[in-house]
């Protein structure tokens, strides 16, 4: 069951499939404290990094959806990740049985735009090819990933928790 993981260019960046050469990158931007703060609030190790990226490409096959990475077009780099998943959280039939959306910038990528850029970009192909509800869940902290999802279309469904604490659940019914 091959697919292929479309790309998407933006302005400024291009939503890609991941690349086996850049593991180390994306082990990189997951080890720092600074991206894992609102995530789970401990950084990855390289084993549980090595699980996430063979889950993302895996996602794409099982679904025909997952998460791209995200290239700076400045610096040809991986940034980060965008794009939507089933997580199988445990956090309701009302939110677990919808595909979830999730973004995630390394810190030198944040507060200029290109989180909401790449979001936008990959919620945009959701709507044309998949449809449907989506989900996403954030630290209720998190006020830039707040932000974005509300420019997204997001709303609050409730809040709940997690292994880390207190997670805010959203849902966004459809395009804004």
């Amino acid at each position: 069951m091959g697919r292929l993981v479309p790309t998407i260019n933006t302005a400024r960046v291009t939503l890609r499939a991941m690349r086996p050469g850049e593991f180390d990158r994306f082990a990189e931007i997951w080890a720092m404290p600074e991206v894992a703060v609102y995530i789970g609030g401990t950084p990855r190790n390289r084993s549980d990094s090595w699980k996430a990226f063979l889950t993302n490409a895996g996602h794409w096959q099982m679904t025909g959806f997952g998460q791209w990475g995200i290239e700076e077009h400045v610096t040809k780099r991986l940034v980060g990740q965008v794009g939507f998943f089933h997580g199988a959280r445990g956090l309701g039939e009302d939110f677990d049985s919808v595909p979830e959306a999730g973004w995630v910038l390394a810190p030198e990528a944040q507060g200029v735009g290109l989180g909401l850029e790449a979001a936008q970009a990959a919620h945009d192909w959701f709507d044309r090819v998949v449809t449907g509800p989506l989900v996403c869940m954030m630290d209720p902290d998190n006020e830039a990933s707040a932000r974005i999802a509300e420019r997204l279309g997001y709303v609050d469904m409730r809040l709940a928790e997690d292994d880390a604490g207190p997670i805010q659940l959203k849902l966004r019914k459809s395009p804004p």
